[in-house]
């Protein structure tokens, strides 16, 4: 089996070939051909019967393309000349167009604005929340140095009255304790250590 390392094809399994070429094999369901030289007689189902095509393009640009139209021109009406008209099942005569797409209206146009004035709205509300959000944040930062320097102004002025006090309290004990010492006749022993 060529085209297959090691192995042999399985049943149904499809052929893997990088190139066909011009071979033709039992497992190709289509083969597109082209004709390119009529002989004597008629092909029935390609020569005798010419089959239109059966869709046209869909999209609003390349219908404008294919028809020559301008951006403002109507699409709709020249999507009728490839309108498929047939019978149904219950033998009533329908017909059938592709939808276009991408096909600018009024609507749609009146849909982009909607969208747009969406946008700005959303961008107005954030910046709105964010100015807001801010202040919010400079006032609470405000309280809380106000609140720091209050507690260390506290914390000082008690520092302060502790260092005054306990300089007094050690005067005091100084003078005291000098006279209990000349008091009790120590004087001069205390004065040569």
């Amino acid at each position: 089996m060529g085209g297959y390392d090691n192995y042999g094809r399985k049943n149904g399994e499809h052929r893997r070939t990088s190139i066909r070429g011009c071979i033709v094999s039992l497992e190709l369901s289509v083969l597109n051909s082209v004709i390119v030289k009529k002989g004597e007689n008629e092909l029935p189902g390609l020569t005798v019967v010419g089959k239109p095509r059966m869709r046209g393009p869909k999209r609003a640009s390349k219908i404008q393309k294919l028809f020559n139209l301008s951006k403002d021109d109507d699409v709709q009406k020249d999507v009728n000349t490839y309108r498929r008209t047939f019978t149904t099942k219950s033998s009533k005569k329908s017909s059938k167009a592709p939808k276009i797409q991408r096909l600018v209206t009024p609507l749609t146009l009146q849909r982009k604005r909607g969208r747009t004035s969406e946008k700005k709205k959303r961008i107005v509300k954030a910046e709105s929340k964010a100015t807001e959000y801010q202040k919010l944040l400079a006032s609470d930062l405000k309280e809380q140095r106000e609140r720091h320097s209050e507690s260390l102004a506290k914390k000082r002025s008690k520092t302060h009255k502790n260092l005054f006090q306990n300089a007094n309290e050690f005067i005091l004990f100084e003078l005291n304790w000098g006279s209990f010492v000349y008091s009790n006749g120590v004087g001069s022993r205390v004065a040569h250590m």
